[in-house]
């Protein structure tokens, strides 16, 4: 194996010093320019690379940050990641990726892995109860970012959609098209997304004068077959909902999928709305009417207040708590066509 270049091999070459070299490849103003673009130059000759984590112990910087998120297969997450990387690039920034599968554990082992990489920040999508390993990132005084699962906490910011807003304005379309036995499939609510989308849909029932009724919400994972068994549990029940509004685009795929198999008519007879805008409730014969996240703004707004935070010249914790709006896109699945 071919050894790899050292700075005492470039002061070798050059007859200078090994501190020399290092001050000049760091830029130091003691150093002359002819002395610092000569250094360079025989670096680059030489295939020198200068050692990351040296420097960062060096610097207190690694220019490398932590984005910790549920799952990366969800066009939701893909698209905060990418606009988190835009916004970052530039600057300088490499992103390293973490996913958590929503389990704790894992989630509070991505986060020490991050720490033991010396990050500058971490920016984290939670599904964790507990705020103990969130304390742990403060302590070491690296800047930590709630996206779209947020802890509430002094001194850190949140970037979030109004949850509440989205889970209200989905369960009012379906009323103002006609359903009034409307169910909801939920996510988990500990989590407080589901919890503020499932208290959204419940307001709206009350504010319409429907009743609220407990055995049409049913507590299920984000994918296509714990949706289809849900909507076989609510038409077990008498009198069986003639909609739904789920927490989760993929279950309600799963909810369409299984009213077709029954021959159940959508919209006419049985309505769906789901939540997230994944790209495949646009491309289905039957499009699925969602709400969106906006998760390239969210992403975006994420970075800058990263940077921000790496920027200010004060101890203070800038503590921002962005909420962005949801928007509801009505498609086939819920738009009654007379």
């Amino acid at each position: 194996m071919k050894k790899k270049t050292t700075i005492y091999d470039i002061a070798e070459k050059l007859g200078i010093t090994a501190a020399t070299v290092s001050r000049a490849l760091n830029n130091n103003s003691k150093i002359s320019e002819t002395t610092k673009k000569l250094v360079l130059k025989t670096a680059v000759e030489m295939n020198y690379e200068q050692n990351k984590l040296a420097l960062a112990l060096k610097s207190g910087k690694s220019y490398n940050v932590g984005v910790v998120v549920p799952r990366i297969d969800m066009n939701f997450f893909g698209s905060i990641i990418r606009a988190i990387e835009d916004e970052l690039a530039p600057k300088g920034y490499h992103i390293i990726i973490c996913q958590t599968h929503g389990d704790e554990s894992k989630e509070n082992e991505s986060i020490d892995t991050l720490l033991n990489a010396q990050v500058d920040g971490i920016l984290i999508s939670s599904s964790n109860k507990e705020i103990e390993p969130f304390n742990r990132v403060l302590a070491k005084n690296i800047p930590l970012v709630f996206f779209d699962r947020k802890k509430t906490m002094k001194g850190v910011s949140s970037v979030v959609i109004d949850d509440f807003e989205g889970g209200y304005n989905a369960t009012l379309h379906l009323i103002k098209q006609g359903y009034t036995r409307i169910a909801h499939l939920s996510g988990n609510r500990s989590i407080e997304i589901y919890k503020n989308r499932y208290l959204g849909y419940k307001q709206a029932l009350i504010d319409n004068g429907l009743e609220f009724n407990e055995d049409y919400v049913i507590q299920t994972s984000s994918d296509r077959i714990s949706g289809s068994n849900s909507l076989k549990s609510l038409l077990e029940l008498n009198p069986a909902p003639n909609a739904i509004f789920s927490a989760s685009d993929l279950a309600a795929l799963g909810a369409i999928q299984e009213l077709k198999l029954k021959h159940i008519k959508v919209p006419n007879e049985f309505a769906v709305v789901g939540f997230s805008n994944e790209p495949f409730t646009k491309f289905m014969e039957l499009s699925i009417s969602t709400v969106d996240q906006s998760p390239l703004e969210m992403g975006k707004i994420a970075a800058q207040v990263f940077l921000e935070q790496v920027a200010s010249t004060t101890d203070e914790k800038i503590e921002k708590n962005i909420v962005l709006p949801t928007e509801l896109i009505i498609r086939k699945s819920s738009a009654l066509v007379d």
